[in-house]
């Protein structure tokens, strides 16, 4: 949505002499506060064949601008004739209407004018060297070709600066990309440990877990660099289940697990 819009463009003195300044009462409407101020132009086109030879009448700065509807009034001298060719003083040409904030044309507003004599006679004989102070302008001011253009109102900072330029934006970048490998590469030492296990002084790999026995490819456990004394303890202590083992046989049977069943009982009525 536009921060301005455009209300309305009267044209003051029309028809009026070709030599004559032009007067437009300018209405407006304001929908936010603005830092800058609204440059106005009024551009003549001199000839429809050529852009050489279009004039700007007059610019204006209007500011600052208060939130609501404006209104005022924007005069521009009449185009300097020694810039326009003979054969396109006469007949019909178009001047335009601009405005624009920070640069940046936001509204454009076209009107077909006819410049013609003021006497029939003259009209229909035309002179070889155009008189000036005869002709006179009428600008179809009920006709307006109104264009609007999308602009930035409110142009970021980062906008301001042009990429690549930035101060210290190169050696940002550097460190960026060093912080990332540095990430990356403690990323994959964590696998490697979480995987493979962590290696000893000795350049053997510890278990992931060090709690747990390392099995060998047998199956069985490692149970290298026990002590003597835990050995004897071990066959102790595997000979005195062995004899408990012998003290529930009794004549070769297996001692019951459990008193055997009561009889049952009969009992008199």
């Amino acid at each position: 949505m536009s921060v301005v819009s455009l209300l309305g463009v009267n044209v003051m003195n029309n028809p009026a002499k070709f030599t004559d300044k032009y007067e437009f009462e300018i209405t407006f409407e304001c929908l936010e506060q603005l830092e800058k101020d609204l440059e106005w132009k009024l551009t003549y086109v001199g000839s429809a064949t050529s852009d050489q030879y279009d004039q700007e009448l007059d610019s204006l700065l209007v500011g600052p601008i208060p939130v609501g509807v404006n209104k005022f009034i924007f005069e521009a001298e009449a185009p300097n004739i020694s810039n326009i060719p003979d054969a396109d003083i006469l007949g019909v040409t178009v001047i335009l209407l601009t405005c624009a904030y920070d640069d940046r044309e936001f509204v454009r507003v076209g009107y077909y004018v006819n410049n013609e004599y003021d006497s029939e006679e003259l009209n229909a004989e035309p002179p070889a060297k155009p008189l000036v102070e005869r002709v006179r302008r009428n600008v179809l001011a009920e006709k307006p070709r109104v264009t609007r253009f999308a602009i930035k109102w409110y142009q970021p900072e980062a906008d301001l600066v042009a990429d690549g330029e930035e101060y210290g934006a190169e050696e940002a970048e550097e460190e960026a990309a060093e912080e990332a490998a540095e990430e990356a590469a403690k990323a994959k030492e964590g696998d490697d440990s979480a995987m493979g296990g962590v290696e000893h002084e000795n350049g053997n790999e510890q278990p992931a877990h060090p709690d747990e026995d390392e099995m060998s490819e047998d199956g069985s456990v490692d149970i290298e660099g026990e002590s003597e004394d835990e050995l004897e303890e071990e066959e102790a202590e595997a000979e005195a289940e062995a004899g408990e083992d012998d003290a529930m046989e009794v004549d070769g049977n297996e001692k019951p697990d459990a008193a055997p069943a009561a009889k049952p009982v009969t009992v008199a009525s």
